[in-house]
């Protein structure tokens, strides 16, 4: 049985990867910033799995010692971790960049890049004491260095830096025991999209149609993307959701077909 750590995992697709896993019989370490959301996702998730496979803590990522107690509890508990999911992260508002405010800024690179140094750093410590592991980065908008979304130039430019950050991993992670890679999910409809439009009715009815084509629900994207990190065995893969020919196959139907994701 694999343990599993994932970060950000009290909602959205962290918490959606918490389930597809526990369905496929691991036992889950779930976080989030406040002990009020990990409460509420571990009575959800022992609602319909066994109480001994989860287990919850509250862990503000961007502080290195609470990351360190997030390892500590999930090994004293279940003995090893065996995959590591940098999960946590945060968007900015759809906004001009210089129209973010600062502290929103800050929320954001620093959730979103020291956040994830911080559990690499972490896992990779403990996973070469216990001889083995894997270590994921969620990557995402801005990380292939192509898609450039107009007023998201602070997320953007945080998920170009983590896949920069996990190449580099990669590399130095070569010849030890440890896999590292990264987790590309594709449009998922979550409520990080939707809080990014807050404030911005006009553009979010705007966009509402094409986002309903591009994305997949959360229950959809997660059980997939947890049997291929269950399955991988090699380091540097990109663990990716996502097929050309759907989307255009999405595309065409769309004159005869409503598609409704964010509900």
């Amino acid at each position: 049985m694999k343990t599993i750590v994932i970060t950000g995992s009290t909602r959205g697709i962290g918490f959606g990867l918490a389930e597809a896993f526990l369905a496929m019989g691991c036992s889950v370490m779930v976080s989030g910033r406040t002990q009020e959301a990990v409460d509420r996702a571990v009575a959800d998730l022992t609602s319909r799995y066994s109480k001994e496979q989860v287990l919850g803590a509250a862990c503000d990522v961007t502080n290195f010692a609470q990351v360190e107690m997030l390892w500590m509890e999930a090994k004293n508990r279940f003995g090893k971790v065996d995959i590591w999911i940098n999960n946590a992260g945060l968007a900015n508002k759809i906004n001009e960049f210089w129209k973010v405010p600062e502290t929103e800024l800050f929320s954001v690179v620093n959730t979103n890049l020291v956040g994830a140094m911080n559990g690499a750093k972490v896992a990779m410590q403990g996973m070469l004491e216990q001889g083995f592991g894997s270590i994921y980065n969620m990557e995402g908008m801005g990380s292939d260095g192509r898609r450039m979304v107009p007023g998201l130039a602070p997320y953007g430019m945080t998920k170009a830096g983590l896949a920069y950050f996990t190449d580099a991993m990669v590399e130095e992670a070569a010849g030890t025991p440890v896999l590292v890679g990264a987790i590309r999910p594709g449009m998922v409809a979550t409520d990080m999209i939707t809080s990014q439009y807050k404030g911005r009715e006009a553009d979010w009815a705007r966009v509402r149609r094409i986002m309903n084509i591009l994305s997949d629900r959360v229950e959809t994207v997660a059980p997939e993307l947890a049997q291929k990190i269950l399955a991988n065995n090699k380091t540097g893969i990109r663990i990716k959701r996502g097929n050309p020919f759907r989307m255009m196959g999405r595309f065409l139907m769309a004159p005869f077909r409503k598609r409704e994701v964010f509900s």
